[in-house]
């Protein structure tokens, strides 16, 4: 696997980004995240004034209503630390379109100083953590959702079914177009629910097609959707962030 930037060495304390959809729907995704960096022997920082990255402002066009939502979040982490996001979607504003928000701004070195230290869960694990799994769950058929944004954004397709890979007793069954989008895409939902909609079941049969009994992904978004839309049809297959996977069949 071929790392996409210069990885520092494993830190001993990082800040944690929980996202808005962890915070709200999947808190133990955001729990057992930090369970993970513990693991490693890494101590967990969640500054808890943190509130959104400005992405769904963002990507709607309100430029300076995003900008208001990501100033916020810039004077929240001022320890040099690495800040680790468990969403690709989310890590990605923060790593990629905070320096072009704030450019030509006051707090554009800021803006920028912050995005240099942004990683993405998987990414972390398997980059800097050099993370090693030893499978204690049972034998278990799974497919991996990678998002959108840690797909072509991030650059970290290859992360998350690294550390499934890991996981002995896990077979990791490949989706028919595994990279094309479940139709979350934040305000995209919202803005156009029947092309959302259309999407969304093409890729919860393509999970079902592909013989999974769960699938796993690490962003939120495509969790909530891609699960709602399995419940929908009443399909037995089940829906979890990665963080929360790993943890279950690692960590206890």
């Amino acid at each position: 696997m071929t790392p996409i930037k210069c990885y520092p060495p494993k830190p001993p304390r990082v800040y944690l980004f929980g996202t808005c959809l962890v915070d709200l729907f999947f808190p133990e995704a955001g729990l057992d995240a930090m369970r993970l960096l513990e693991r490693e022997g890494i101590a967990v920082d969640f500054p808890e004034d943190q509130t959104c990255c400005g992405q769904p402002a963002y990507t709607s066009g309100y430029q300076d209503e995003a900008r208001a939502v990501a100033a916020a979040q810039l004077d929240l982490f001022p320890e040099p630390w690495p800040i680790v996001v468990p969403s690709g979607s989310c890590g990605g504003m923060l790593r990629h379109h905070y320096p072009k928000l704030f450019a030509g701004t006051p707090l554009e070195a800021k803006a920028n100083e912050l995005a240099g230290r942004v990683f993405e869960l998987t990414e972390f694990l398997v980059h800097v953590c050099h993370l090693e799994l030893e499978d204690r769950g049972a034998p278990e058929t799974v497919a991996m959702h990678t998002s959108c944004s840690a797909r072509r954004e991030m650059g970290l397709a290859e992360t998350g079914p690294a550390l499934l890979a890991q996981l002995g007793r896990v077979t990791l069954v490949e989706q028919a177009r595994a990279a094309e989008c479940c139709g979350f895409g934040g305000t995209f939902a919202v803005r156009h629910p029947e092309v959302s909609a259309a999407m969304v079941e093409d890729k919860s049969r393509a999970i079902e097609a592909a013989g999974a009994e769960r699938f796993v992904t690490s962003d939120c978004g495509c969790l909530m959707n891609i699960a709602g839309r399995l419940a929908h049809r009443d399909s037995e297959v089940e829906g979890e962030h990665i963080a929360s996977y790993l943890w279950r069949r690692v960590g206890q």
